[in-house]
């Protein structure tokens, strides 16, 4: 079994990493350490956990374990990192956004499956991408692929309030999200750096700029995410492309139909559908932002990292009704 570590326990990521490891057949919690609720047991946060996870929140933690998610605010995993003789045997997935660019990577293996594979099966260290990157990324690397990215990629992507994290915040809590859809960080998401670095990765010489308008949606998870852009090909050989492409990922489907979002709420899965209009390439792009954007995806890279099968404890259904 793999001995696994968390730390930062009681945030939502944490929550549904939990939620799925307890389902893994081949990992064992061995702690669950929080600064804030330390000495209570991991249900009074995680309530649906009552009966699944019998363990109080630590207020230690040690690396007598075989892998560490890093489930702390995005700047405080590098302190993690950097503040402690972590021994060369652990395996380290950060689930911030602390060491996801080149320049600041220190080691650390972007964590896309769908694109680096290979480098995550070797890699001791990940860096798990962020929730709107995966959904914006998953709709454009086929295209980058082919080199076909050749102007503008304009991106409009909706994401529910567990995005924001757990604490309560003028614009998460529910009097203010209910009935209610926003626009935030237009034009300036710190998403947008990640998925520069992947299509570049992909289609030598990218210069296009990325417009992304992010909204706050009035829902609990889930991204839907709607990108076009110029696009010289037929449909046909576009479609092409994207089945070729994800031809051999596990979590990634093309559908001859645009999915709904409720499609992939509490799965792994990315459903991705593409069609033209005139000169444009239309391409829908879905996921649940907590696990596909967030812990499901952390657990496909240990599953990689630990040359499991890629789906084990993974194989999640979405409610679909």
């Amino acid at each position: 079994m793999i001995k696994v570590g968390v730390i930062g326990g009681a945030g939502y990521t944490a929550g549904e990493l939990l939620r799925i490891l307890v389902g893994h057949p081949e990992a064992e919690i061995a702690y669950v350490h929080s600064t804030s609720n330390a000495g209570n047991p991991v249900y009074s946060v995680h309530k649906d956990l009552v009966g699944d996870v019998d363990m109080d929140f630590a207020s230690e933690y040690h690396f007598d374990i075989d892998v560490v998610f890093i489930c702390s605010g995005h700047g405080h995993s590098r302190s993690f990192v950097e503040g402690n003789d972590i021994p060369d045997s652990v395996k380290i997935i950060d689930l911030s956004n602390d060491y996801r660019l080149k320049e600041d990577s220190d080691g650390f293996v972007y964590g896309l499956p769908e694109l680096n594979k290979k480098a995550i099966k070797g890699a001791m260290k990940i860096a798990n991408p962020g929730c709107f990157a995966t959904a914006i990324q998953l709709g454009m690397l086929p295209l980058a692929a082919n080199g076909s990215i050749i102007d503008h990629v304009h991106v409009n992507a909706i994401t529910g309030s567990t995005g924001a994290g757990q604490n309560p915040t003028a614009t998460s809590h529910f009097s203010w999200r209910n009935n209610n859809i926003s626009i935030y960080k237009a034009f300036n998401h710190q998403h947008l750096g990640e998925i520069g670095e992947s299509i570049s990765q992909l289609q030598s010489g990218f210069n296009q700029k990325i417009k992304f308008l992010p909204v706050r949606g009035n829902f609990t998870k889930g991204i839907f995410a709607c990108l076009y852009t110029k696009c010289e090909a037929s449909e046909e050989e576009v479609k092409q492309w994207y089945l070729d492409f994800y031809q051999k990922a596990a979590f990634t489907h093309v559908l001859d139909k645009a999915p709904d979002m409720k499609m992939v709420v509490n799965t792994n899965k990315c459903l991705v559908h593409v069609e033209k209009h005139g000169d444009d390439v239309l391409i829908t792009s879905c996921i649940d932002n907590l696990v596909k954007g967030a812990s499901g995806q952390a657990i496909h890279n240990m599953n990689l990292m630990f040359d499991l099968e890629e789906t084990s404890g993974l194989k999640l259904k979405s409610l679909g009704f």
